[in-house]
């Protein structure tokens, strides 16, 4: 891989840098993300608990910031530890701006309620396919169905980043080029899958985007399935941020407390080292905040706290290592698992998931809610589907709806996106655009406007929609 190309600083758009700008081109990539409205309605969006009331339990925003945070660090400690980086000021700022961009964008194409939102889109369309991708007068493509039946929010994001977030053209954000490849976590189309390989056990983009992909890869020096070296780094500070968060939230909502954590993690990692070592150290804090006038839930919050600082500057640690030992391998194309799963950190990460899932992931007040976010998304989906495909003259994609309240439900998806589902720059299918229209305003909602549209749509609704 050559670095010159892999941190190309170069825009799908030309547009000139004027003599008053300081930034560099990945610092403003970083700017453009912060300020985008996709990046705000993160804050009403389910990271591990779908419509949380407590403020301090982490949203999927303040998980983004996070993981930005730490994709910094890691830029940081590249640039300045790199001997082909250290001497170039402008990688030393470079690096540290595309990685913190990547982390903050990186979620920002996940539906509402979770991946519990994927799953609930994925699963209308498969219950749906009948009527909805399958028949010769759809003329769907097997890879164009499997981006509906596969939906991922990883895609949406790319989409989003090079298409949907409207400025005052057709580029999106127009981010650079090094920015864009680092974003794609999957460089793989939905029908190229294969759980075996890292880079393609999902998918980072939709057929409707394809051509702006290739481009990404030509300017940087990829292709299909070869991940951007920052990738591994990004995907690793994701992978730290809710293993180690979302067990810290866990005690915060009051569903375990420190103690069982440490005893679950001395119980099924005992022989891991690095594990241990964050126990001990853990432990330790913990015995000496007893000794104060703490009370039990300021106890619990401060010792995970410390747990916290330990368990990411371990893993950390760990990545950067890890990062540095398969350095070859990953310029190579042929890292085939992830960095955390290459270091000294495995174990602990599979702990910390696995305590995740027991003690949070499955209790039942989250999949409660859980429940009724997939119920909301299947009964928006409906309604919606009604109200884009069920028009007066079909070969006019913005011509009147057939009764008054399909054409309000129409008018509530959001204008920007029809405007691209309407104009003819998209040559996919009629049908394919359809189904985007619908997975680009669901996937956009936030947890509560997904609730409360449904309730203003039911309220004016002319029939039955979920009977269809």
């Amino acid at each position: 891989m050559d670095w010159t190309k892999l941190l190309n600083e170069a825009r799908r758009k030309s547009n000139k840098k004027t003599s008053d700008e300081f930034r560099t081109e990945h610092e403003r990539d970083y700017d453009r993300i912060l300020f985008c409205t996709p990046v705000r309605r993160l804050g009403d969006k389910t990271q591990v608990f779908p419509l949380e009331r407590n403020d301090s339990v982490r949203n999927r925003l303040t998980h983004s910031h996070e993981v930005s945070n730490l994709c910094r660090s890691m830029g940081t400690w590249l640039a300045f530890t790199d001997p082909k980086f250290k001497k170039r000021p402008d990688l030393v700022r470079s690096i540290p701006s595309i990685l913190a961009a990547a982390g903050l964008a990186h979620d920002l194409g996940n539906p509402p309620f979770g991946h519990k939102g994927e799953y609930a889109i994925q699963a209308w369309f498969k219950r749906n396919r009948g009527k909805v991708l399958d028949g010769a007068r759809h003329r769907l493509a097997p890879a164009q169905k499997a981006d509906f039946l596969l939906f991922e929010g990883n895609a949406q994001t790319f989409r989003i980043l090079t298409r949907l977030q409207l400025l005052n053209d057709d580029f999106g954000l127009d981010l650079t080029y090094a920015t864009l490849a680092a974003v794609m976590k999957y460089p793989t189309a939905s029908n190229r899958l294969n759980d075996e390989l890292v880079s393609r056990k999902k998918h980072g983009f939709f057929q409707s985007e394809v051509a702006i992909a290739r481009q990404v890869w030509k300017e940087t020096g990829l292709r299909s399935g070869l991940r951007h070296p920052l990738t591994y780094l990004m995907e690793a500070c994701d992978d730290i941020a809710y293993t180690v968060m979302d067990a810290e939230d866990a005690v915060k909502k009051g569903l375990v407390s420190f103690s069982d954590l440490m005893a679950f993690l001395g119980q099924h990692c005992s022989a891991d080292d690095l594990t241990m070592r964050v126990v001990h150290l853990s432990r330790q804090k913990h015995d000496e905040y007893r000794e104060t006038s703490l009370s039990p839930g300021e106890l619990n919050d401060i010792s995970m706290q410390r747990f916290r600082v330990y368990a990411i500057g371990e893993m950390v640690a760990a990545a950067t290592r890890a990062f540095g030992r398969r350095r070859a391998a990953i310029e190579g194309g042929r890292l085939e698992t992830d960095l955390l799963a290459a270091s000294e950190a495995a174990k602990f990460r599979k702990c910390l998931k696995d305590f995740d899932f027991k003690h949070a992931y499955r209790h039942k007040t989250v999949l409660a809610i859980e429940a009724t976010g997939t119920k909301t998304i299947w009964e928006l989906m409906d309604i919606l589907w009604a109200a884009i495909t069920d028009r007066k003259d079909t070969r006019k994609l913005g011509s009147q709806r057939s009764t008054p309240f399909l054409a309000y439900a129409y008018e509530r998806i959001s204008e920007n996106y029809r405007r691209i589902f309407e104009s003819d720059k998209n040559r996919m299918p009629v049908r394919y655009k359809e189904a985007q229209l619908l997975t680009d305003m669901i996937s956009g909602m936030t947890d509560t406007f997904a609730v409360d549209l449904l309730t203003d749509l039911k309220k004016h609704a002319d029939r039955d929609y979920t009977k269809s």
